[in-house]
């Protein structure tokens, strides 16, 4: 499957950039030793003017190539948390819904529908608001509001795949319900939520991006949200500040984009040959 993987161009493509996007924020502490926001420099130095710092420094006089090395990792493990946390709650609720049925199975549905019914970034938005700003809330606050597209194809999936032959053996021979659901059931349902990761993990960066932005994001870390916010305040006189970062989120969302739409045709395909 690999070889079919990356031989899709989008599979090629969104693959670099994501091996860049994690090398930058492997490097970033072994590049940038301590705070990355340390005065660095003077204030609003242009990008390739200063060899020290090579894309120049904010209004404060910060390195603006350190901020971005250290966003990255920022929306990496945001980008990566949230999905881990929405993917796993998303298949528990859609595989209980699905397995049991009957009262449980509505009940489930409806919840499902009423967070459906906020759009996920506004959730996400009140949930930071009340609780306060930290990584964890902000991944939290997105897996919430993601939940739910994984629970509805999970249930599908386990609707069509519970009175097979061999959940029928597994009820014979004794197996608890949970047992029968989450061991024999779940896995064989799991391929097609997986194929939601990769639009999970580019909604998350650019959820924690506009958080960020708004001044909602964790403020002990550098954020590329947080970047763009700040360069706002000086956007005639030093655009740079805005485009840098904002360049950095168009191409990650578009490496994540790219790399999901590979795994889905190289699956496609492998599904086609067997």
């Amino acid at each position: 499957m690999r070889g079919r993987f990356l031989q899709t161009p989008e599979a090629v493509a969104g693959t670099a950039i994501l091996v860049l996007l994690a090398i930058m924020a492997l490097a970033a502490p072994l590049l940038f030793h301590g705070d990355p926001l340390r005065i660095a420099g003077q204030a609003l130095v242009p990008p390739f003017q200063d060899w020290s710092l090579p894309l120049g420094t904010d209004r404060l006089g910060r390195d603006v190539l350190a901020e971005l090395f250290h966003g990255a990792r920022t929306s990496l493990v945001v980008g990566l948390a949230a999905a881990a946390a929405s993917l796993a709650v998303g298949a528990v609720v859609g595989t209980l819904a699905g397995f049991a049925g009957g009262l449980a199975d509505e009940a489930l549905m409806r919840l499902t529908d009423a967070f459906q019914t906020v759009p996920g970034f506004l959730l996400a938005l009140a949930f930071v608001s009340i609780v306060g700003p930290s990584l964890s809330v902000v991944v939290i606050a997105i897996a919430l509001s993601a939940w739910t597209g994984p629970a509805r194809i999970a249930r599908a999936e386990v609707l069509s795949i519970r009175e097979r032959d061999f959940v029928a053996g597994a009820r014979v021979v004794g197996m608890h319900p949970l047992e029968i659901a989450f061991r024999e059931v779940l896995p064989n349902a799991l391929p097609p939520v997986l194929a939601l990761s990769s639009i999970i993990v580019a909604q998350a960066i650019l959820i924690e991006a506009a958080l960020s932005f708004l001044g909602l994001g964790d403020p002990n870390r550098v954020t590329w949200g947080g970047m763009v916010a700040e360069g706002r305040t000086v956007l005639r006189t030093a655009p740079f500040l805005s485009i840098v970062p904002g360049i950095a989120l168009v191409v990650t969302v578009l490496g994540v984009y790219l790399a999901g739409e590979g795994a889905i045709e190289s699956a496609a395909v492998r599904k086609g040959l067997s």
